[in-house]
């Protein structure tokens, strides 16, 4: 992989890691988190513990409006039922946290956070530049 795109994919993995905590914070002690899932702050990367499981992965967007970009997966790490108005919320709370912060992750590019169809997806501005 080029090390261009590596350091973008680390600031998503960062902005994922905020996303998180951000979850964790607000809505952690909502549900008993899965039996072998670690408590939140004991596994190295927050979204490998607590309630919440947020990741991002790149699609080329085939049969999608937006196109190309990186989905961003929220997951509810339970065994609970997770009543579907309460991931709506979820999503809510992802598109404008994660909206907020774009532009402190990549100043330099154009990007957002869309609803596209059932998932919520990273789009714009992809390039490596002058590589």
């Amino acid at each position: 992989m080029h090390p261009k795109q590596e350091e973008f994919e680390a600031k998503l993995s960062q902005l994922c890691a905020a996303l998180d905590n951000r979850l964790e914070d607000r809505y952690g002690k909502l549900f008993p988190i899965h039996p072998n899932r670690p408590k939140r702050g004991e596994a190295a990367y927050p979204g490998f513990d607590g309630l919440f499981s947020t990741s991002v992965a790149f699609t080329l967007g085939i049969g999608s409006q937006y196109g190309r970009g990186y989905v961003m997966n929220i997951d509810v790490r339970t065994l609970d039922y997770v009543d579907p108005d309460f991931m709506t919320e979820i999503f809510n709370e992802a598109l404008v946290f994660v909206n907020s912060n774009l532009p402190f992750y990549f100043p330099e590019r154009e990007l957002k956070l869309v609803k596209d169809g059932r998932v919520l997806k990273i789009t714009g501005d992809f390039s490596l530049g002058d590589v």
